[in-house]
């Protein structure tokens, strides 16, 4: 797990650049940071220097933690050089048989399986042996080609600029400004995506010419023509890969492999004590549980949590989580990169800082909702399934309140698949377009939506988000939190070999009600505790007492203030009219708070040299 940057251009880059981008990084790979600078030709440079290409590495050295293993990692000749984030498992099979080719191997790390993989089978025929989460640059001077590739779920991020001429990219946006001849603009269109989704989705970022790739997408950049052109190497598919109880196991055992202390987010739902049961069935009993505790509140199920690691013989840490104290909010804010809006980032943030001071690499539950119909939004939408692609040709309400009537306006104007996008909004359309006046408002908003196919309406749902918000949202989240802290989040119910295997399952045995109770069959030392019965719990942070407490100083000028650093697309006035609102008790907390936290993420990119009225 690491941080990775780089740059290909045909003009040298000043040495602060290079510097500042591996600052941004640092937090994501503490170990070792090392830069390798190379001439126009390819040539590696004795000091990477003002150096118009480079690639740069922050470890976090969990495999092979050796310096023998950290990267930037080259061919034994020099010519092809991997800069690469993540894990990936499973391997060793396929490692014995290029060790059998004569491909040499100096470390036990599955960054030099990727590199020999690479020269043995080229990309095409390697990307179908990596199993795991990954992002990462491949760089082969032999051939003139760059390749960026993310990995099938999402679970890695990966930036970029292109500019016709030169190529960037870093794992974090704020680590790759430092690399833009300019200080870039906000994109009005991922503003506006921002105020619909809480995150700016994929490929946009909140910056006009810096992209995300999409998951399960590659980039190949021509090095000569300068060219650059995007490939969809995997969709999620239903594929049978045998018994689906096997298939879990052997996702979670080759998850355990590890040269650092490990452990388990345990929360006490159903996903993360599945995993925890057959983590105990497999004899793993040197794992460590680590659970949240919100103390006094209807959603602290640490008790349940240390029950269940109890009866599985897991030793097993409770972390207090005050719900009356934010956290630091600004370094939050940073580490979640650019505006990103999620409430329980924060309960997340705090749960991983105290784990990565006991384990270096922990696994967890995500995953089993998208894959098995877990969200109640599920079933509320589908009761609307009838619809179809029927629409109202409504007009757009006025005013800034969400509730009542208008929540249905904004539905009917859109067809039933689209309007989904709805079920998990910050601000809805018609709040939107009142906040940005004279602005057309899109619906539904730059979701990634499923190519037509024999899909029921389930799983047309389930598609959807499985192309947004798992990998945009809930994946980025868990990414940034743990990263934040130099711990590594290993996601075994994500193992895309079980995603399609999960998914070429009937559809009365995947979708049952209560959700999930396809893994009662694997976790029968928990039966007694009636898991699938109990009603999902997930934390909602205290925001109001938030807002009128620490934030409360932030309430005063935040029209001004967004007003001018989106040069206003938002309108100052009607900003403000929010938080009156708010007092009104005509929104919510959450929408008051996602525009602190934009004005937050605004102004610190500023300061970082991007955007704003520029």
């Amino acid at each position: 797990m690491c941080g990775i940057a780089g740059y290909f251009g045909l003009s040298e880059r000043p040495v602060a650049v290079r510097e500042a981008m591996l600052a941004a990084l640092r937090q994501r790979g503490p170990d070792a940071q090392h830069a390798v600078g190379f001439g126009r030709s390819g040539q590696r440079l004795a000091e990477p220097g003002a150096a118009p290409n480079a690639l740069l590495h922050a470890r976090l050295s969990i495999m092979d933690p050796r310096p023998e293993a950290d990267q930037p990692m080259a061919s034994p000749d020099g010519q092809v050089w991997l800069c690469y984030n993540g894990e990936v498992y499973g391997w060793h099979g396929d490692r014995a048989a290029l060790e059998r080719q004569g491909f040499p191997f100096r470390t036990h790390s599955d960054t030099e399986f990727i590199l020999n993989g690479y020269l043995a089978w080229g990309l095409e025929g390697l990307l179908p042996r990596l199993r795991g989460m990954f992002a990462f640059c491949l760089v082969d001077w032999r051939v003139g080609k760059v390749w960026l590739v993310r990995d099938r779920m999402g679970l890695k991020p990966l930036l970029y600029t292109h500019d016709g001429e030169s190529l960037a990219f870093a794992s974090l946006l704020r680590a790759l400004l430092p690399s833009l001849d300019a200080a870039p603009r906000l994109n009005p269109d991922s503003l506006d995506a921002f105020l619909a989704h809480r995150y700016v989705p994929a490929p946009l970022t909140i910056f006009d010419g810096v992209h995300r790739l999409e998951n399960g997408h590659y980039l190949e950049f021509d090095l000569a023509s300068r060219k650059l052109r995007k490939v969809c190497y995997w969709t999620p598919h239903a594929r049978s890969h045998g018994a689906w109880e096997n298939v879990l196991d052997e996702a979670i055992r080759i998850r355990t492999y590890a040269d650092r202390p490990m452990g388990l987010f345990l929360s006490g739902g159903i996903d993360s004590s599945t995993v925890a049961c057959r983590l105990a069935e497999m004899g793993m009993s040197s794992f460590r549980t680590f659970s949240a505790s919100f103390p006094g509140t209807r959603f602290d199920e640490s008790d349940l949590a240390a029950e269940i690691a109890g009866r599985l013989g897991f030793p097993n840490t409770a972390v207090p989580i005050d719900p009356e104290r934010l956290p630091d909010f600004e370094r939050l804010i940073a580490d979640l990169d650019e505006p990103f809006a999620d409430p329980s980032a924060m309960p997340t943030w705090r749960l991983s800082e105290a784990v990565s001071r006991e384990v270096k690499v922990v696994l967890g539950g995500d995953g089993g909702d998208e894959l098995l119909a877990g969200y109640k939004r599920i079933d509320q939408h589908l009761r609307h399934a009838w619809r179809g692609d029927a629409r109202l040709p409504l007009p757009t309400p006025a005013g800034v309140a969400k509730r009542g009537w208008r929540k249905w306006v904004g539905e009917l104007g859109m067809g039933w698949r689209d309007a989904y996008a709805l079920r998990f909004s910050g601000f809805a359309p018609h709040q939107r377009a009142w906040l940005q006046p004279g602005r057309r408002i899109e619906r539904p908003h730059y979701w990634r939506l499923p190519e037509a196919a024999d899909r029921s309406p389930r799983e047309t749902l389930l598609a959807i988000d499985m192309l947004n918000y798992l990998p945009e949202y809930i994946l980025r989240k868990g990414d940034l939190c743990t990263m934040a802290h130099g711990l590594e989040l290993r996601a075994p119910l994500l193992d895309h070999v079980l995603v399609e295997t999960l998914m070429a399952l009937p559809p009365e045995q995947r979708f049952t009600r209560p959700a999930k109770q396809l893994f009662a069959s694997v976790s029968t030392p928990l039966a007694s505790l009636q898991l699938f019965d109990r009603p999902k719990k997930g934390f909602n942070p205290p925001l109001e007492r938030w807002l009128a407490a620490e934030l409360a100083p932030r309430l005063p000028g935040l029209g001004e203030r967004l007003a001018s650093s989106t040069g206003g697309q938002l309108e100052r006035a009607r900003v403000d009219a929010i938080t009156d609102a708010y007092r009104a008790r005509q929104v919510p907390a959450e929408q008051l708070m996602q525009l602190v936290m934009l004005d937050e993420s605004l102004r610190q990119l500023r300061e970082a040299g991007g955007g704003g009225e520029k």
